[in-house]
Order: structure tokens, then C-alpha cells, then sequence
């Protein structure tokens, strides 16, 4: 089978690869632990400062070491080295989790008990969609960011007034099925829902007509789709991420479903996330998804990353016209929304190369960057005629 073959390859080339970069990140922070013990012992204290570090004199090899560690810390932003050392940490959990759960090919995150081979078994799961640890905070952070109350001096402002989140936790962390992805939406779709964010994806997917089924449905009961382009800095024109609206033909299935690339909080030629997918002819619009503070458990807020964090800024653009002009239809608001963005002017570093610079138009359908004001202006003239 020419098609296991293929996904066999890119698992074993993507399995070292995230093997490597754990080696790297336990490296660097056993460095940085080992330089912290020795200035710590030097100083007589844990809280020393930047200024202090500087100031060391010696000749001894061990804390000139650990003075140059410490300083290559405060270069790259790093505040102290308990900093240094949480934000390794941090790192070194994601790729640990990336390796137990997305890479772990005996990982079982179903616990339904359903075939997820068998279309015909639908009504199983629970209606507990509360994270069992606090670290499953992805959709929190993606809610928040459509819905969190706004001016209430806490946390951060949701997109959108006067919405509701329908919460559907179809996908364990790492073990995305296509049937529950399917059934999701429509549930969703016979729910009640206007807007469905999609931030999740992958790169095979075996019932993948399935889930285009349930697309076409949703267009068909005017639901609109927003889903996040992917994290891997590809080209998603050549190789795809599921799910899509594209057909076997090539054209689209649907006319309500919007896949959202991830901007970076500057201008110029940085502007694109350096993590984003793109594409000219699948990635309709491109949104903030770096650097995004929003609403995570147990009450607290956090600052993520992702085409997960752009899909629902466009979601809740989506929500505002919606709710404002409840009679535009799915597709005029998808429409509206790609047609009344900012366009690029610039030439932007694609995927985090900097070799590698195209004008951003080159990396999206409509050229443009999600705009909430043009997009009610433009809304507003469409509802009037």
C-alpha cells in the first residue's frame, strides 16, 4: 500500500526529528540548571541580577561558563534564569507531549468503546467536556478568544458580544478520528450552531469523505466552517491538511468553509507566524495567531501560539456579523470577510526562512488580512440592499 508506505516514511522522519529536538531541549536545560547552581553558589543567593552576572571577574573556567550561559539567557530576552528554565521547561512539555500522544502510535485516547472504522455506531460519548488536567487547555484558550466578556477589566476581550460556545470535545489530544470530527460537526450543525471553529488538523486521514460529507452539510444548513491552516510552515497547495474543502477534482466542496493562516504581532516582512501552513489557493485569510493571551482553567489566562489562535479571531469576526445581520447567509459572510481585509502590501518571510521571501499575496486566496471594522462596514452595505 503505496499510501501506508508513504505516511510509515514521513512518521519515522518526523518521529527523530521530534526525538532530536528533546535531546536538544533536556541538553540545554540540564546547561542552564548547572549554570544556575554554580552562580547561585557564587553569589550566595538565588535572586541574583543581570548587572551581577556582568560584573563577575574570575579566571575560574567553571563560572566563566556559567557567566556566558547566563548571558546568552539575557540576549535572547530572558529576564533571569528561573525564566530561562520555565520556558524550557515549557517547551520540552509540549515536545514531550507531541511524542507521547501525537507520535505515540499505541496511544489510545478513545475510550468510547465504538469502532471508529464504523460510520453506523453514532451515539456514544459523554457530556463531560471539562479538561481532566489542567494542562488540556487548547479549548479554553480558542474560546476565549471567540467569546471571553468584554471591558470587565480581566483577562482579555473575547472578538464577539451576544454569543454562545457549544463546547465539543471530539478530539483527544493526539488521536483525531475522522468519524468523530464527522459527527461533530454535525452535531453541531443540529444543534444549533451559526459558526463552527475548527482548530485542529492532520495529514492523513483515511475517511476523509466522511468528514467532507459532514462539510457539505454544513453548508447545505448554513453553518459556516472556520478552521486553522496547520503549524508545520507548509505549503498546503502541495500537500494537504485535513480537513479541507477540496474535492477530487480540485475545486471546493463547499462555499462556507474558510481555512485561516496565522499572523505575528509586527509589520514588515516578519508579519507571517514563521510556524504558519499557506497557500494560494487553501489558505483564504490570515489572522493573529502568535502571541495570543486568552482565557485558559481554573480561572487563569495564558499566552499561546498557532493557526488554533488565528481560526478563532476569524471565527469571532464571523460571530459579529452574524449577530448583527442575522440574515446574511454562511457564504456572504464568508465572503465578506475575505473580500473586507487588509491587503499586503509588503513582501514577508515565509515560514520562517528568511532566504525565503514572497509577496504575501502569494501565500493566500484573497491577499488580505482579517478586518473586523471593514468587514461590519461592508456587512452593513450588503444587509441593506
Amino acid at each position: 500500500n503505496p499510501y501506508y508506505e508513504r505516511a510509515k516514511a514521513e512518521y519515522d522522519t518526523e518521529y527523530q526529528k521530534w526525538l532530536g529536538r528533546k535531546t536538544q531541549y533536556d541538553q540545554i536545560y540540564q546547561q542552564i540548571t548547572n549554570a544556575d547552581e554554580v552562580l547561585v553558589k557564587h553569589f550566595g543567593k538565588k535572586n541574583y541580577t543581570k548587572a551581577e552576572v556582568n560584573a563577575i571577574k574570575t579566571e575560574n573556567q567553571e563560572l566563566i561558563q556559567a557567566k556566558q550561559i547566563a548571558q546568552f539567557m539575557y540576549s535572547n530576552g530572558m529576564d533571569s534564569m528561573a525564566d530561562a528554565l520555565k520556558e524550557i521547561n515549557e517547551g520540552l512539555e509540549s515536545i514531550n507531549d507531541y511524542l507521547n500522544y501525537k507520535l505515540n502510535k499505541t496511544y489510545k485516547g478513545r475510550v468510547n468503546g465504538d469502532n471508529p472504522n464504523d460510520m453506523t455506531t453514532k451515539f456514544y460519548g459523554n457530556g463531560n467536556i471539562k479538561p481532566i488536567t489542567k494542562s488540556e487547555s487548547h479549548g479554553t484558550h480558542v474560546a476565549g478568544i471567540i467569546a471571553a466578556e468584554r471591558n470587565n477589566g480581566k483577562g482579555a476581550d473575547g472578538v464577539a458580544n451576544n454569543v454562545k460556545i457549544m463546547s465539543l470535545r471530539a478530539i483527544p489530544n493526539g488521536d483525531e478520528y475522522d468519524k468523530d470530527v464527522a459527527l461533530a460537526i454535525r452535531y453541531a450543525v443540529d444543534n444549533g450552531a451559526s459558526i463552527i471553529n475548527g482548530s485542529f488538523g492532520k495529514y492523513y486521514s483515511p475517511h476523509s469523505d466522511w468528514v467532507q460529507d459532514a462539510i457539505v452539510y454544513a453548508e447545505k444548513n448554513d453553518v459556516l466552517i472556520v478552521k486553522a491552516a496547520g503549524n508545520e510552515s507548509l505549503d498546503i497547495d502541495k500537500k494537504q491538511v485535513y480537513p479541507n474543502d477540496v474535492g477530487e477534482s480540485g475545486s471546493e466542496v463547499s462555499n462556507t468553509f474558510l481555512t485561516v493562516g496565522s499572523l505575528a504581532p509586527k509589520y514588515g516582512s516578519g508579519m507571517v507566524s514563521g510556524f504558519s501552513n499557506y497557500g494560494k489557493n487553501n489558505v483564504d485569510v490570515f489572522a493573529p495567531g502568535s502571541d495570543i493571551y486568552s482565557t485558559t482553567p481554573e480561572n487563569e489566562y495564558d499566552t499561546k501560539g498557532g493557526t488554533s489562535m488565528a481560526a478563532p479571531a476569524v471565527a469571532g469576526v464571523a460571530a459579529l456579523i452574524r449577530s448583527y445581520y442575522p440574515k446574511l447567509t454562511a457564504a456572504q459572510v464568508k465572503q465578506i470577510i475575505m473580500n473586507s481585509g487588509l491587503a499586503l502590501k509588503p513582501k514577508v518571510i515565509v515560514g520562517g526562512n528568511s532566504d525565503d521571501v514572497r509577496p504575501f499575496s502569494d501565500l493566500t486566496k484573497s491577499s488580505k488580512i482579517v478586518n473586523a471594522y471593514n468587514a461590519l462596514i461592508v456587512a452593513a452595505q450588503i444587509a441593506s440592499n
